[in-house]
C-alpha cells in the first residue's frame, strides 16, 4: 500500500519543479500517494479566500497522510530575512502536531522549463524550531537533494525513512 504524502512548496516559484516530483516515476508507479498538488487556478482562487479558508484546505490535504514533504526551493525560506513563508510553515507546524514523518528535499536543481535551475536556498528545517525550545527541526528531520542524490529513484524510501521514524 503506498504512502500517503502531502507536498508542501512555495507554489509561485517552485511550481514547475514540484510538478517534476510529482510527475516522477516514483508517484506515478504507485509507491506514493502524492497529495496537496493544486493547479494554478485553483491556488489563485483558494488565494482569494480568507486565511480560515486557506487554513482549512491545507488541513484537509493534511488529513489521512503519513508524511509530509517539504521541497526546499531558493526562497522557500525568505533569503532576505530567514523567515519560512507563511503556508508552509503553517504545514510544517501542523505535520509535526498531527505526527507526520517530515522530510525535506531540495529542489533547486531541478530543471524548470522557464527558467533552468535555480541557487540553493536557506533550508526550513534550520531556520525553524521545536515549540518552547531552541532545538532546530534539522535535528530530527533528514533533508536531501533531488538532483546529486537520485531523487526519482530515492524518494519513495526517503518518505518511508520518515514514516518510520515518526513510527507511522
Amino acid at each position: 500500500m503506498p504512502r500517503r504524502a502531502f507536498f508542501s512548496f512555495h507554489f509561485t516559484k517552485d511550481v514547475m519543479r514540484a510538478a517534476q516530483v510529482r510527475n516522477s516515476n516514483v508517484i506515478t508507479n504507485g509507491r506514493i500517494d502524492a497529495n496537496g498538488f493544486i493547479d494554478s487556478a485553483q491556488w489563485e482562487s483558494i488565494k482569494r479566500s480568507s486565511d480560515q479558508a486557506i487554513r482549512n484546505w491545507i488541513d484537509s490535504q493534511l488529513h489521512n497522510t503519513s508524511v509530509t514533504v517539504v521541497l526546499i526551493g531558493s526562497e522557500t525560506v525568505d533569503p532576505l530575512t530567514g523567515i519560512v513563508r507563511k503556508w508552509i510553515k503553517y504545514e510544517i507546524d501542523q505535520s509535526i502536531s498531527r505526527g507526520n514523518g517530515i522530510v525535506g528535499v531540495r529542489i533547486n536543481g531541478v530543471r524548470d522549463p522557464r527558467t533552468g535551475t535555480d541557487i540553493r536556498g536557506i533550508n526550513p528545517f534550520d531556520a525553524l524550531t521545536f515549540a518552547g525550545t531552541s532545538n532546530k527541526l534539522s535535528t530530527r528531520y533528514k533533508t536531501y537533494d533531488w538532483a546529486s542524490q537520485d531523487g526519482r529513484t530515492n524518494l519513495g524510501s526517503w518518505i518511508e525513512q520518515a514514516a518510520r521514524d515518526a513510527g507511522r
